[in-house]
């Protein structure tokens, strides 16, 4: 505002309108303060993911609400299929879980390394169900950690705007779709290498669902720490993954026994081993990188 050279009556009257300028002068220069040249922020300002944020994003609520519907309606029909053409019975080996188990085994999922004993047990030549025996496989923890995955990836898609049914609906197809054809190489590659064990397509499935929770941890870390924490994240679960896949299937899931044949025979074993352990973290980077931006 323009401003006459005396300092007259009239003059006055305009600066005692022009008194609040300097709080906008001020405002302008905490604004100046916390900016960097260039119009970036300042260090700190740009955070890697927030909280509130995730909690309280409505697209993200919705997503996680419709993963919610999604799961639960997939976990109705795997049941009503299983109970066709399995026995309920055997099946329910599977579940034997208690609270003590499935803490214990998470932890032997993210740290195996100082587990010492791998056997499975026996009591009268019948494997002790999962809550007594942590080496014992379990579908427990693969299909909650399946559902979890999903409500997981729902809200990761809903807070980068990119939710849809169909997004969300192909998300979990693939998840399941790359577990029945690994569990089918591993049949496979077990047929050929005619391996003796009392391996099922249950104890397949048990150890492939695992990786769903190495999944979740390196989604989750991702989401809260960025790009650079889902690369940390992975590194990590996909060596405990690794690990954990190799002695379990060099001594419960192949057998003591099928380890003393002819020599040829223990290649092939150890290469179906190796395999299905290093195909582990290329299945978790596939179905885990487009959840983190």
């Amino acid at each position: 505002m323009a401003y006459h050279s005396g300092y007259g009556a009239h003059g006055s009257k305009h600066r005692a309108r022009a008194a609040p300028d300097p709080p906008s002068l001020f405002d302008d220069t905490s604004g100046g303060y916390s900016s960097q040249p260039g119009g970036y922020p300042a260090p700190g300002a740009d955070v890697a993911f927030n909280v509130n944020h995730l909690l309280g994003d409505p697209m993200a609520n919705v997503a996680m609400a419709y993963g919610s519907s999604i799961a639960s309606h997939g976990k109705d029909m795997v049941h009503k299929e299983l109970h066709r053409f399995v026995s309920v019975n055997k099946l329910k080996y599977f579940f034997a879980v208690d609270t003590a188990y499935v803490a214990k085994k998470l932890g032997l999922l993210v740290f195996p390394y100082t587990h010492q004993n791998w056997e499975v047990q026996y009591s009268r030549d019948v494997p002790l169900p999962p809550r007594q025996d942590l080496n014992a496989p379990d579908l427990y923890i693969p299909t909650m950690a399946f559902i979890t995955y999903v409500l997981l990836a729902g809200m990761a898609l809903g807070i980068q705007k990119r939710f849809s049914p169909e997004v969300l609906g192909l998300c979990a197809s693939t998840a399941l779709v790359w577990v029945v054809m690994e569990v089918l190489a591993l049949l496979l590659g077990i047929y050929l290498a005619t391996v003796r064990s009392d391996l099922s397509t249950f104890h397949l499935l048990a150890y492939s669902g695992y990786k769903y929770v190495g999944m979740i941890l390196s989604v989750l870390t991702g989401l809260l720490f960025g790009s650079d924490g889902y690369y940390v994240a992975l590194a990590w679960t996909s060596s405990a993954l690794m690990y954990f896949i190799v002695r379990s299937l060099r001594t419960a899931a192949l057998g003591s026994d099928s380890m003393g044949g002819p020599a040829p025979r223990q290649r092939l074993q150890l290469y179906l081993t190796l395999g299905a352990a290093a195909f582990q973290p290329l299945i978790i980077y596939w179905l885990t990188f487009h959840l983190v931006r």
